[in-house]
């Protein structure tokens, strides 16, 4: 799951991006409000994390201008301020939660997890295919033949996966969401990690299984 981060203050930008990464997320940080429209007009992301108070263009602005587009991607809104003003013109805007500064590391990564709930196919912190589990919290993925706790790079891979199951996801978008954009990562680094996948689901006995569309990319599908 890929996280653009909008936060004007250099060393609390860099503990989140470190705190989202040792999460096993991906993000991008950016340091204004134009910037991070820019950011979100270029790149797809799963969900935004918006200081309020920035350079150049505020968060609310940002928010304002990113929904205008048609953008539903999930956001949340940070702010020094605790005014129910604030509150309400985050909401009113179109935010999705809000969270005051400083706070809680555990309850950042719980508002993000409850943001970006994809109800048809989780149920609390779990993602379920066929006999197989991916618990987003503990990044362990389970099956009848006992689990895995995941690195980050294969943990980001199976959720993409088990977020679109039976959908073919292009190689392009697996460098795009999981190494960024601008990575210069080769196309074959893809290959290596679902391979390390594909022995592990074995492992656990799962009924699933990678597929590999040629020249196009791969999907999650039940064993026939």
């Amino acid at each position: 799951m890929r996280i653009l981060l909008a936060e004007d203050e250099r060393s609390l930008s860099r503990a989140v991006v470190a705190l989202l990464e040792k999460n096993n997320y991906s993000a991008d940080a950016v340091y204004d409000g134009a910037e991070a429209l820019e950011y979100l007009a270029a790149e797809n992301y799963d969900a935004v994390i918006l200081d309020i108070m920035m350079p150049k263009m505020d968060g609310l602005t940002v928010l304002r201008k990113l929904r205008e587009r048609g953008s539903h991607v999930p956001v949340l809104m940070l702010t020094a301020k605790s005014e129910v003003e604030d509150k309400v013109a985050g909401l009113d805007t179109g935010t999705n939660d809000y969270l005051t500064k400083p706070f809680a590391t555990a309850e950042l990564l719980a508002r993000i997890r409850a943001m970006t709930r994809t109800q048809a196919v989780q149920t609390d912190s779990r993602l379920s295919f066929g006999n197989v589990v991916l618990d987003q919290t503990t990044f362990e993925l389970t099956a009848p033949g006992g689990s895995f706790r995941l690195a980050n790079r294969e943990y980001q891979m199976i959720e993409l996966l088990m977020r679109n199951p039976r959908q073919v996801i292009p190689t392009e978008r697996f460098l795009e969401k999981i190494w960024g954009y601008d990575s210069d990562v080769e196309v074959n680094v893809v290959w290596v990690y679902i391979s390390y996948l594909r022995k592990k689901l074995a492992a656990l006995h799962a009924n699933v299984q990678i597929r590999a569309t040629r020249n196009t990319g791969y999907s999650l599908e039940e064993k026939q």
